[in-house]
């Protein structure tokens, strides 16, 4: 019998990439994660923990990682899914916000009746850094009328306090650097 996966478990998976993209960056790799099946479904496991079937209408990920871990998490809670996609990548009427980057800005989008107004919404993504991401994110679905329950993320950079561009919702990450 296998034991329950940790955060702990997850944390000594997820390979660091120094220099990468750019010389300074420490990249948190989680293809480790993904590829460990075991790992990854103790992965979803906790970042649905305290909600079951019916407790949730819609799970949101966001664009790109982030779909991986909504996808599993809205079949694993028996709920739709949504993704929020970089601006000009879905096919349907969209909203869209932009927020500022470093250098530039970036916009997201999600579809006009991708949830409905009360929809009961987890949003989560693999990687909670500044919250420019989640921020616009959140903003697309409170313009929507969305009921978000929670926002999770496998990993959190602390050090860039990306939770404070999260008010009102409660933000709960399984990893913290």
């Amino acid at each position: 019998m296998s034991h329950a996966v940790t955060a702990a478990d997850l944390r000594n998976a997820v390979r660091n990439v120094p220099d990468f993209p750019k010389p300074g960056i420490q990249f948190k790799d989680i293809t480790p994660v993904l590829a460990d099946a075991r790992l990854f479904a103790g992965a979803i496991d906790l970042m649905t923990d305290g909600y079951a079937p019916g407790s949730v209408d819609v799970v949101v990920g966001i664009d790109a990682r982030g779909f991986i871990f909504a996808a599993a998490a809205a079949q694993k809670l028996k709920c739709g899914f949504v993704p929020v996609r970089k601006a000009g990548k879905l096919p349907y009427q969209t909203i869209e916000q932009s927020y500022d980057l470093e250098y530039g800005s970036n916009t997201v989008a999600m579809h006009v009746d991708a949830v409905k107004p009360g929809a009961r919404v987890l949003l989560l993504d693999d990687l909670l850094a500044t919250g420019g991401t989640s921020a616009a994110a959140l903003a697309l679905l409170q313009k929507l009328g969305a009921n978000v329950l929670e926002a999770r993320f496998l990993i959190e950079l602390k050090f860039l306090d990306g939770r404070a561009n999260l008010p009102g919702v409660p933000v709960h990450s399984l990893i913290a650097y």
